[in-house]
């Protein structure tokens, strides 16, 4: 980007403030209604829905090659949970959060343990139901899908690669779900990714290639290693279509939870959700699909890292994946490796610019805070990356700012039915040690 036109962006105050690595808790000034903003977009609710009889017509291959799957019959979905010690803590902090709070645990989703689950396994079976079907493995969508556990099926996929670029847990979700459905996975993690994360792939049957530079580096040199190949597939968290229709079944299946819990979502009992943040697909999937499910009572709010708010940054600037953070001066560095991306996805901004209520950056030190946190009050753990999430429910609940927006959206009898909840992305897998590690940090 040319230096003068940086000096122009510059020259507003919120974003000198994420260019100098602050927290900031911003509002959205182009947020629409949610039929308004629906109506915009290039998906529909028609997507969503075929994305979700997809994982339905695989449920009994899922349930094969993981049985942990076996008490919802092969559908990868988590607990939502409320976590009545951990609000009353925050409160006595000065959070005084109005309503009920919750926990939705993708961290505990099977296969993957991250919220990459959705999406990524998604994008995975839809590329093997469309091989399947136009080589004569399946005769029509509604076939058998158990026919792809075949030895013939399996030696078929294994001439086939599929290939992604990550930081970490979509690489696990791609990798581990390729690899047991026979495709030679091969998934390239930049310099954030974690070592157990390299190491448990790499045990699951995937290939792993390392590079020393970012997220961008991964996903550029996996997109040229596929495209030179025509048997290789290659799985783009920046721009998939699939990705996004995978994360935003969540809308339809949190609605079925919340109803089995009695819990009402309307005008008179709003909802709050809190995601964190890192390229854009999954927060933003999540925030469509729970527009479609829930239209205005659902509020969503981004959270990211202050070293590397890419998403905040491009719905600022208006650029979204034209600007990264290195260019205003951030080294893109956080704990939450996770959320560790120079460039958000153009798509997922584009998708959620209307959508979206508002945003949060928090420290890193913040993420040790919110750990232990969760633990000693719930004894819920999740991985740094997903507390970043806790950021936007503080700012929303004890700024002025947060309480102004709160006072003057909805009344006092309709905040005291609320629900929070926050979304915790990863957790279930990390290593025991290092969930040690993690919980001594001070």
């Amino acid at each position: 980007m040319r230096t003068e036109e940086m000096n122009v962006l510059l020259k507003d105050p919120l974003l000198r403030a994420v260019a100098k690595g602050k927290e900031v808790f911003w509002l959205n000034p182009e947020r629409r209604s949610a039929a308004a903003a629906l109506r915009e977009v290039s998906l529909t609710e028609k997507d969503v829905s075929e994305a979700e009889r997809l994982l339905r017509r695989f449920a009994p291959v899922i349930l094969r090659y993981f049985p942990e799957t076996a008490p919802t019959g092969g559908i990868i979905e988590s607990p939502l949970t409320e976590v009545p010690r951990l609000k009353e803590a925050l409160c006595a902090e000065g959070t005084e959060i109005p309503g009920r709070l919750f926990v939705k645990r993708d961290g505990d989703l099977p296969v993957a343990g991250s919220v990459k689950a959705r999406g990524g396994v998604y994008e995975v079976l839809k590329h093997a139901e469309t091989l399947a079907l136009s080589h004569g493995l399946l005769s029509a969508p509604d076939d058998d899908h158990r026919k792809l556990t075949t030895p013939e099926a399996r030696a078929f996929f294994s001439c086939r690669q599929v290939q992604v670029g990550s930081t970490g847990n979509l690489g696990l979700s791609i990798g581990i779900m390729s690899a047991a459905l026979g495709f030679r996975a091969i998934v390239h993690m930049s310099a954030d990714a974690k070592q157990w994360k390299k190491d448990l792939l790499r045990a699951r049957g995937a290939e792993v290639i390392e590079y020393q530079g970012d997220y961008g580096e991964a996903v550029k040199n996996g997109r040229a290693r596929s495209e030179a190949d025509p048997n290789s597939y290659f799985v783009d968290d920046e721009n998939s279509r699939d990705l996004f229709c995978g994360y935003a079944t969540a809308g339809e299946r949190l609605r079925a939870q919340l109803d089995t819990a009695g819990i009402a979502v309307d005008a008179s009992h709003p909802l709050f959700v809190y995601l964190p943040c890192g390229v854009g697909g999954a927060p933003g999937g999540i925030t469509f699909g729970l527009k479609l499910a829930f239209g205005d009572a659902v509020r969503c709010f981004f959270a990211e890292p202050t070293g590397a708010p890419c998403m905040l940054l491009g719905l600022l600037s208006g650029k979204f994946h034209d600007i990264c953070v290195q260019e205003v001066g951030l080294d893109g560095k956080t704990r939450a490796d996770g959320l560790a991306v120079g460039r958000c996805s153009s798509f997922a901004g584009e998708m959620i610019r209307e959508l979206l209520e508002g945003e949060s950056t928090t420290s890193d030190g913040r993420l040790d805070v919110c750990l232990r946190r969760l633990f000693d009050t719930e004894g819920l753990f999740v991985e740094p990356s997903a507390c970043a999430a806790f950021r936007p429910l503080e700012d929303l609940c004890a700024t002025e700012e947060g309480k102004a927006y709160l006072s003057g959206s909805f009344s006092a009898d309709a905040l005291s039915r609320a629900t929070h909840i926050v979304w915790a992305t990863g957790g279930s897998l990390v290593p025991g040690e290092i969930r040690k590690e993690l919980l001594r940090r001070e």
